[in-house]
């Protein structure tokens, strides 16, 4: 079976996102798998690349891996920009995890909302507490509501206030 691997594209930034990245992956309270650059491929003097001088130094391709899942990353000109239509999905092991990620990816207080958050270089994160799925999949409905009702209101998920919504606190 082929293997997918999320392809980041950044303005010129590439480098400094990677290294961002997997020092942030590898400084987790509860590390996720290893976290480092695999490969940086670069722009050189006299390549044929639309706009090549301008990025001379920059990268052309990136590898890194980010707790064991491969990534790409280019410098590809500021033609494209993240939106939130895609977003990374970290789950978090408690509120410490959660916490550690929010401090080190949040940097758009206006698009936090669920859990959600944006980073300095524009690429969405999800930052989720496993207990938010385990609360969630309650099998008596009305205690699952009130978690997803509780969630709704969060910004950073807080995981002591999703158990006093399940628990009826």
């Amino acid at each position: 079976m082929s293997k997918i691997t999320p392809f980041l594209w950044f303005d010129t930034q590439a480098e400094q996102a990677m290294n961002y990245y997997v020092d942030t992956f590898n400084g987790a309270p509860h590390k996720k798998g290893e976290s480092k650059i695999v490969s940086i491929t670069r722009y050189e003097k006299g390549m044929d690349a639309p706009g090549a001088e301008a990025l001379e130094g920059k990268v052309i391709t990136g590898i890194f891996e980010l707790a064991g899942q491969s990534f790409m990353a280019l410098d590809g000109g500021p033609i494209f920009n993240f939106t939130e239509a895609t977003s990374f999905y970290v789950e978090c092991e408690d509120q410490k995890e959660v916490d550690y990620f929010w401090n080190k990816l949040s940097t758009v207080p206006e698009s936090e909302q669920c859990g959600w958050c944006k980073d300095q270089f524009g690429l969405s994160w999800q930052i989720i507490p496993k207990q938010l799925g385990e609360l969630m999949g309650d099998p008596d409905p009305i205690k699952s509501k009130r978690v997803i009702n509780a969630m709704l209101q969060m910004k950073k998920i807080n995981v002591a206030d999703l158990q006093k919504a399940h628990d009826g606190k």
